[in-house]
């Protein structure tokens, strides 16, 4: 088991023990994971640039409020 930093423990994967078809998915899911979390630095970074955001004439980003209530959808095959 690995500790992750919010104290959460992570169980270890032998790969080596999975079959072809179960190591492919957790191959992927991980991909996916990892690509999320780029995704959402790069957003982070971008609206960190910004005082404020705004998208289709709505604030979505200030740097006086709070972001709330704003999500992405992803799809992979296109990132």
């Amino acid at each position: 088991m690995m500790a992750t930093k919010n104290g959460k423990t992570r169980r270890k994967i032998d790969l080596l023990d999975m079959s072809d078809a179960e190591r492919t998915r957790v191959i992927e899911q991980i991909k996916q994971n990892l690509q999320r979390s780029i995704s959402e630095a790069r957003l982070w970074k971008t609206l960190l640039q910004y005082d404020e955001l705004t998208i289709n004439g709505q604030v979505i980003f200030s740097s006086d409020i709070p972001l709330e209530g704003f999500s992405m959808r992803f799809d992979i095959g296109k990132i």
